[in-house]
C-alpha cells in the first residue's frame, strides 16, 4: 500500500479535519485571509500528537524539543495531549538555533533565545523538534546541527504546524497540521495565544498561492 504522505488525510476522519480546515478559510482582507483558526489549530495538534505515540508506539524515551520562538508553546501544547493520553509527561524543551544558522549574513535574525534541554538528556532518546511553519529547511538544518552539538540522540523527528513548501534543502516533515500550498512572495504567520494573544495562521502578500 503507498504511504500516505504527511498531513494528508489517511482515514475519514483526517479527512474530516481537513476539510473542515479548508472550509474554514475566511475571504482575503487588505492583510490577508485567515486559513487556520483556533479550532483548526487545536485540532492539526491533536492529529500531530496521535500521530507522534502512533509512531513511537508511546511516550517511552520521547523529547520535544520547541524551536523557538512559537515551537516552544507548540511543543508544550502537543506534550499535553500526548500525557492526556498516556497518563504522564513527557519531557520537554527549547531549542534557539540562531547561531548555527547560515543565512545570518543575508538575513539579518534576532538575539540568540533560550535553550533548554530536559535534565535526563537526549542521549538515546527519541527526539521531535516542533516548529511553526516548514520553509525553505535551513531553520531545520541548524536545529540538526544545535542537536548534534547537545547528545546522540536515538531519532530525530520533526513536526511543523504547517508546511507551506518551498524547500531549498532535502528535508522533509515526519507530522504535518497542515500542507499549505504558497507563492514563495506570500508570507504565512503563524499567532499563538501564548505569544500573540490569539491562534490563528494568515496568509498574506504576494500573487495567488
Amino acid at each position: 500500500m503507498p504511504a500516505t504522505p504527511p498531513g494528508a488525510a489517511s482515514d475519514p476522519l483526517d479527512a474530516a479535519i481537513d476539510a473542515a480546515i479548508d472550509a474554514a478559510s475566511a475571504p482575503e482582507s487588505a492583510d490577508g485571509r485567515t486559513v487556520l483558526d483556533a479550532r483548526d489549530v487545536s485540532r492539526a495538534l491533536t492529529r500531530i500528537s496521535h500521530e507522534i505515540l502512533e509512531r513511537n508506539k508511546g511516550a517511552a524515551d520521547l523529547v520535544l524539543l520547541g524551536l523557538q520562538t512559537r515551537g516552544v508553546p507548540l511543543a508544550q501544547r502537543i506534550a499535553e495531549k500526548i500525557a492526556a493520553v498516556e497518563g504522564h509527561p513527557v519531557a520537554t524543551g527549547s531549542l534557539d538555533v540562531t547561531m548555527y544558522r547560515d543565512d545570518l549574513r543575508s538575513h539579518p535574525t534576532r538575539g540568540p533565545q533560550r535553550t533548554a534541554i530536559p535534565a535526563s538528556g537526549i542521549d538515546g532518546k527519541v527526539v521531535v523538534l516542533v516548529d511553526d511553519v516548514l520553509f525553505s529547511g535551513r531553520t531545520v538544518r541548524a536545529a540538526l546541527d544545535a542537536v548534534s552539538d547537545l547528545g546522540r540522540p536515538a531519532a530525530v523527528r520533526l513536526a511543523v504546524l504547517v508546511d507551506r513548501g518551498h524547500r531549498e534543502l532535502p528535508i522533509r516533515a515526519d507530522h504535518v497540521g497542515k500542507n499549505l500550498p504558497s507563492a514563495r512572495s506570500e508570507r504565512v504567520g503563524v499567532r499563538l495565544a501564548e505569544t500573540d494573544g490569539v491562534d490563528e495562521v494568515r496568509i498574506s502578500g504576494g500573487g495567488p498561492a
